[in-house]
């Protein structure tokens, strides 16, 4: 099992933040473009515990994924818990925390994830897996600082 864990300031109030990154219709603003991300569930305004969302990923090789996350858990405006059903990985569970600091929002992102194929999912976590997840979320770190001036 790994893990990865982010912590970024975010420039905004607790509510605007929370509106922001509990809505799926956001990810794709904060996604790199190359990783071809579609959220198909449609019509989804507020979020809640069971709720499923599809979506359409090209991780590698530009290769059509569909990864369908369940919310697990949510306490509004604190965290929320997203875990895969069906994609890439073997297990994936994301913790979003969001705690109100002086001047704006403390958010933390923490990744447990385990890769399938064995040995050979142990092999390509640090050649490809862990440095596609780095930049990812080294791009979305960029993007929330551009979008929350």
């Amino acid at each position: 099992m790994y893990q990865l864990k982010r912590t970024q300031f975010v420039k905004t109030d607790l509510a605007t933040c929370w509106d922001f990154f509990s809505s799926p219709n956001n990810l794709n603003k904060i996604t790199p473009k190359e990783m071809g991300f579609d959220v198909l569930t449609e019509g989804v305004e507020n979020m809640y515990e069971g709720l499923m969302i599809e979506y359409k990923v090209r991780p590698l090789l530009n290769i059509p994924l569909r990864w369908i996350t369940e919310i697990t858990h949510v306490k509004h405006q604190h965290y929320f818990v997203d875990e895969q059903r069906k994609g890439p990985y073997k297990i994936w569970h994301h913790e979003h925390h969001f705690k109100e600091v002086q001047g704006g929002v403390e958010m933390t992102d923490i990744v447990s994830y385990e890769l399938p194929f064995g040995i050979l999912g142990k092999l390509a976590h640090p050649l490809l897996v862990k440095k596609k997840l780095d930049q990812i979320f080294a791009y979305r770190f960029k993007i929330v600082d551009e979008l929350f001036v």
